[in-house]
Parts: C-alpha cells; structure tokens; sequence
C-alpha cells in the first residue's frame, strides 16, 4: 500500500481495513487520532505520562477493534483512552487535579497582536485553567470533552461513557457552577 494515496481513505474504510488486519490502515487510524488522544489523556489527568496512556490505549483499540460497533472511531478510541487515564490515576491514588497543559499553552503570535491584549489573554485562560482545575472531577471531565476537546455530546457520551442526556445536564450545571467562579466583566466604557 502507498502510505501517501493510503491517507486518502476515510475513517470507515481504513477502520475496516484494520478490522480485515491491515496494519497499513491502522497506521493511518494512529496518525489521524494520536493528537486527539493525547490531548484527551492530558487534559484528563495523565499529565507526563499521556504518551503511555495512549500507547495502550492504541494497542488495546487494535486488540479489540472486531468490537468496534461503528459509532465513531474517535470517540470510541477516546472512550478507551478515558479508561486507561482513570486507570492510571486510581493506581497513582490521585483523583484531584487535573492537568491542564495542552489548555493553557501559549498558541505562536502573529507580529501585530499587542502585547498587553496577549498578557491579558494570558492571565484570562491561566484564571480560566484554574477555575477548571477547581471544579468536581465529574464537572471538569464533562466540559474538557465538550470545550477543549471539541466533542459533541454524542462523542462525550461515549468518551465518558455516560447516556446523552446525563452528558446535557450535566453539562448544563457544569457551565453555571463554572460561570459562578468567574468574575463579572465591566462593559467598555464603563
């Protein structure tokens, strides 16, 4: 196979090549869903061990993959890296505080931002960061696959293995107990 036609083919097809063990298709699954994946472990709690979180998670997906039942590889895959961050953090005895690094990074600036409006976007997403890292585990999980992760309720749903509606209103109380830890903004000019 071509690895650079390979790249080509959609999720379906190279899930289903990987399911007839093409090893070539699953690569293609691994590069496409590696950042996701460990941007999920991190921002979960696997912190500097996110590498070997999705590792296993990867090599548990190819062991289980006749299992996969269609409803969206990535979030299927999330689901597993979800499990294998709880499972980590369990044998750390570690519930509390999340990392939030890949959140909080700093993006490349482009040559005309003011620095002042960068500091203050900074101070804004670190205050941001902290008051994530202060909420319930189950509040914080639901709003990095929401918001960080960019999840639909549907791949949240999955990911933490919850019924869609639970992911609604728990969503729901999980932006107003956020809103209530952060401060009222002046409108400009006032």
């Amino acid at each position: 196979m071509v690895k650079g036609a390979a790249i080509d083919i959609d999720e379906a097809d190279a899930v289903a090549r990987a399911r007839g063990g093409d090893l070539d298709a699953y690569e293609i699954l691994v590069a496409r869903f590696t950042s996701p994946a460990h941007r999920a472990a991190v921002l979960l709690g696997a912190g500097a061990d996110a590498d070997d979180v999705v590792q296993e998670a990867f090599v548990k997906a190819y062991r289980r993959i006749k299992q996969y039942r269609g409803e969206g590889f990535k979030a299927w895959l999330l689901a597993i890296v979800a499990n294998e961050t709880h499972n980590l953090l369990r044998s750390r005895r570690r519930r509390a505080g999340v990392l939030m690094r890949a959140a909080a990074r700093e993006d490349p600036l482009p040559l005309d931002v003011d620095p002042a409006e960068t500091a203050e976007a900074s101070e804004r997403r670190r205050f941001l960061v902290e008051q994530l890292r202060a909420l319930d585990t189950r509040d914080r999980e639901v709003l990095v696959c929401r918001y960080l992760l960019d999840l639909s309720e549907a791949e949240t749903a999955t990911t933490l293995g919850l019924p869609r509606g639970t992911v609604k209103s728990r969503t729901a109380r999980a932006l107003a107990r956020l809103r209530e830890r952060m401060p009222l903004r002046e409108a400009p000019g006032v």
